[in-house]
């Protein structure tokens, strides 16, 4: 019976928090209520979908949509994803699992720290231009290895060797550019929110079809938190 209540407590406050995300969506960027195309998807309806879906991940209530034998079948002659999603490889962070989606729902790009390179854009290009997604979104997650080993890189001059060393580096100017912190769990967790944040920045900078998009109010941009201890994705 207490166990019940506790979990049942923990449940009441991650709901709250689900509450605020999705009174967040107001703020996306790029994507005035009025400038949204006709009968096109609102960045923000896909942002919404995606906190809902996240929800029912967090409260073990997932419907796993989209994976009985006649939607394949639907999805044999072509895709309509509603996001994409650019999330780090680990293993611990799947978007279609953290956001309870299914084949054909989202659009999804991994690379270990979000780090950006030629064919990550024109992967993200690609989902915006032919498969006209509303939202991307940039999913970095709590104790992100690629981000720890940039931060050991800043302090100690060491980040890896070979191309591991090349993708480290490219995380460096996000652990440059956090005020320094005494606690270092702190200081690591202002580092990963840096990362997407400047990911989302990049991809504006570096991609006129992204930020064309963007400024047409035709795609949201969306720097996003997952947190390995309450399995909650937080927008920043």
């Amino acid at each position: 019976m207490g166990d019940n209540s506790v979990q049942s407590n923990r449940f009441s406050r991650r709901r709250a928090l689900g509450a605020g995300a999705l009174a967040a969506t107001a703020g996306l960027v790029g994507t005035p209520a009025a400038a949204a195309p006709p009968g096109a998807m609102h960045p923000a309806h896909a942002w919404r979908r995606l906190v809902e879906g996240n929800e029912r991940f967090v409260e073990a209530r997932q419907q796993h949509p989209h994976q009985d034998p006649p939607w394949r079948e639907t999805l044999v002659n072509g895709q309509e994803p509603f996001a994409c999603v650019l999330g780090c490889a680990d293993s611990r962070v799947p978007p279609e699992l953290v956001f309870d989606q299914g084949l054909g729902d989202l659009f999804t790009v991994r690379t270990a720290g979000e780090v950006l390179d030629e064919s990550i854009i024109g992967s993200i290009e690609y989902a915006v231009a032919h498969l006209h997604v509303p939202l991307v979104v940039v999913l970095g997650h709590e104790s992100c290895g690629a981000v720890t080993a940039a931060v050991d890189l800043v302090r100690s001059g060491h980040g890896g060797t070979g191309s591991i060393s090349t993708l480290v580096r490219g995380i460096e100017a996000s652990v440059l550019a956090t005020p320094p912190d005494d606690d270092p769990d702190a200081f690591l967790a202002a580092c990963i929110v840096r990362q997407a944040r400047r990911v989302v920045t990049q991809l504006r900078e570096r991609s006129a079809l992204i930020r064309d998009a963007v400024d047409s109010h035709r795609l949201g941009l969306v720097p996003a938190v997952y947190d390995l201890d309450e399995y909650r994705v937080t927008r920043h």
